[in-house]
């Protein structure tokens, strides 16, 4: 059951503790952070659960994909960490991952 640290708009970060294969945005949605609107669900077809992924994780994850990569083109507030959280599924791998939702858009 890994652990991740999620850091919302407030600046507060908070531990979070689920089940493996889950996605991260399943993790913070389920975990009381309101502000990840995640709208599609988790279906890749918008882009309101973009998160800023920890310089140190980045090249942990797997890469970004076509579809990812264009929906987070729509964001203001796209940088190099930018990744869509429905698109990270949880591993005990990812034990300690770092992210913070991005602002909206």
């Amino acid at each position: 059951m890994p652990t991740i640290h999620v850091t919302g708009r407030d600046g507060e970060e908070k531990p979070v503790s689920v089940e493996s294969g889950m996605s991260v945005m399943e993790a913070i949605r389920d975990n009381g952070f309101d502000e990840l609107l995640a709208l599609c669900g988790g279906c890749c077809s918008c882009a309101t659960c973009h998160v800023h992924v920890d310089a140190d994780w980045k090249a942990k994850l797997p890469p970004m994909s076509e579809d990812e990569d264009d929906l987070l083109e729509s964001s203001d507030h796209r940088d190099e960490y930018s990744r869509l959280s429905c698109q990270i599924e949880l591993s005990d791998d990812l034990e300690g991952l770092k992210v913070r939702i991005a602002e909206e858009d």
